[in-house]
C-alpha cells in the first residue's frame, strides 16, 4: 500500500480522496490545504491529517507519493519540490502551462528516479479504450478525421475570484478544464500534432478568457482534427473517429466523476450503425490504480514522458493561437 498526500481540497481532490477510499494500492493519510479551517471538517470525516504546508509531507518519511490538485500555474515547483524530496507525484492536469515549465517538471522527476502520474483519467474509459484498439488494429483504415466535444456547466458560477476564473491559471476558456483531456487523448491515438488554429468567445460568463474554445489542427501524419469545450451548457461529450473504412462514435451520458453509461456506435463501409453501450468506471480511480502499479513494478504507465511534454506544448501553442488570431506550427520534440 502507497501512502500518499494530497495538496488542495478543492472539487477535484475531495473528489479524487472519495474515489480512492476503498483502494487496495493507494492510502492517503495527508492533506494539505491553504485553506485548513475551511477543510478542517472534510479532513477529519476521512480521518486525514490536515496540514497548510505542504513542506510537512514532503518531510514525512511515511509519505511516499504526493498527489497535486492545485491551481495549475502552483504545478511545476510543486512537482520539482516533491520529486527533489524523494516523492513520486501524480499531477492533475494540465501538467503545467508552457512547454519549457513542462520540460523542467519531467527532468526533475527523471532526475530523482520517481515517477510522474497525469491526471488524463479519459484514457481509461473503456469506449475510448476500444476506439485506441480500432485504430491501432486497422479496422478503420486511414485515418481521416477526428472531432470531439468535452463541455458542461459545472464550472459556470465559480466566482470572480477563484483561480479557475484566473485567466493565467485557466487560459483559452476551458481549454485546461476539459479540453486537455481531448488533446491528450488524440496525442495517444494519432500522434503529434503538427498544426492549429485556435479561438476562444465570451458569451456569458465574466471570465475573462472566456466561456467557448474551438480548435482545429493537423496531424503529423496528414489527418485532419477539431475539438471544442464550453463551459456554459449541459453536459456533452462526443468523440468522433472517421476512417475510410468506418466511423466510430462515443457519446457519454456522465462526467468522468458520475456513474452513467456511454454509447459506442461503429458505421463500416457498406454497412449499418451498430451501437454497444459501455458501463460506468471509475476512471480516475483506474488511472491512479496504474500509476500506483507502475511504481510498485506490477504494470506499465500508459503515459509517456514525451505525450505529457507534447500535450502542454499543444495547450501552450493553443493559448498563443487565441492571443494572436494565427496558426501556430509545431515542431513536436522529445524530453
Amino acid at each position: 500500500m502507497i501512502k500518499a498526500a494530497i495538496v488542495g481540497l478543492g472539487w477535484w481532490g475531495k473528489y479524487i480522496i472519495n474515489s480512492l477510499a476503498a483502494s487496495d494500492k493507494i492510502r492517503i493519510i495527508l492533506a494539505v490545504d491553504v485553506n485548513a479551517d475551511q477543510s478542517r471538517d472534510f479532513a477529519a470525516e476521512k480521518n486525514l491529517a490536515l496540514t497548510r504546508d505542504l513542506d510537512v509531507a514532503l518531510n514525512d518519511p511515511e509519505i511516499e507519493m504526493v498527489i497535486l490538485a492545485t491551481p495549475h500555474s502552483f504545478h511545476e515547483d510543486q512537482i520539482i519540490r516533491a520529486a527533489k524530496a524523494g516523492k513520486q507525484v501524480f499531477c492533475e492536469k494540465p501538467l503545467c502551462l508552457t512547454a519549457a515549465s513542462a520540460e523542467r517538471a519531467i527532468a526533475a522527476c527523471q532526475a530523482a528516479g520517481v515517477k510522474l502520474g497525469i491526471g488524463h483519467e479519459r484514457r481509461f474509459e473503456p469506449a475510448l479504450v476500444e476506439i485506441k484498439r480500432m485504430i491501432d488494429a486497422g479496422e478503420l483504415g486511414t485515418i481521416m478525421h477526428v472531432e470531439s466535444n468535452f463541455s458542461h456547466d459545472k464550472l459556470a458560477h465559480v466566482a470572480a475570484d477563484d483561480w479557475r476564473a484566473n485567466p493565467h491559471d485557466a487560459p483559452a476558456a476551458g481549454m485546461t478544464g476539459m479540453g486537455i483531456h481531448l488533446t491528450d487523448a488524440y496525442l495517444n491515438m494519432f500522434g503529434p500534432i503538427a498544426e492549429l488554429y485556435a479561438q476562444t468567445a465570451r458569451r456569458v460568463m465574466a471570465n475573462p478568457s472566456g466561456d467557448v474554445v474551438s480548435v482545429q489542427l493537423r496531424f503529423a501524419s496528414g489527418a485532419t482534427g477539431y475539438l471544442s469545450a464550453i463551459l456554459v451548457t449541459p453536459l456533452f461529450l462526443r468523440f468522433q473517429v472517421f476512417g475510410s473504412d468506418a466511423w466510430v462514435e462515443a457519446r457519454n451520458e456522465s462526467h468522468p466523476d458520475t456513474p452513467g453509461v456511454t454509447h459506442l456506435t461503429v458505421c463500416r463501409a457498406g454497412g449499418q450503425p451498430q451501437t454497444t453501450t459501455y458501463e460506468w468506471i471509475d476512471s480516475v480511480r483506474a488511472n491512479f490504480d496504474s500509476f500506483a502499479d507502475s511504481i510498485t513494478g506490477a504494470g506499465d504507465y500508459i503515459f509517456t514522458d514525451d505525450q505529457k511534454f507534447q500535450n502542454v506544448q499543444v495547450l501552450e501553442a493553443i493559448c498563443n493561437s487565441v492571443a494572436d488570431n494565427a496558426v501556430v506550427n509545431l515542431q513536436p520534440t522529445g524530453t
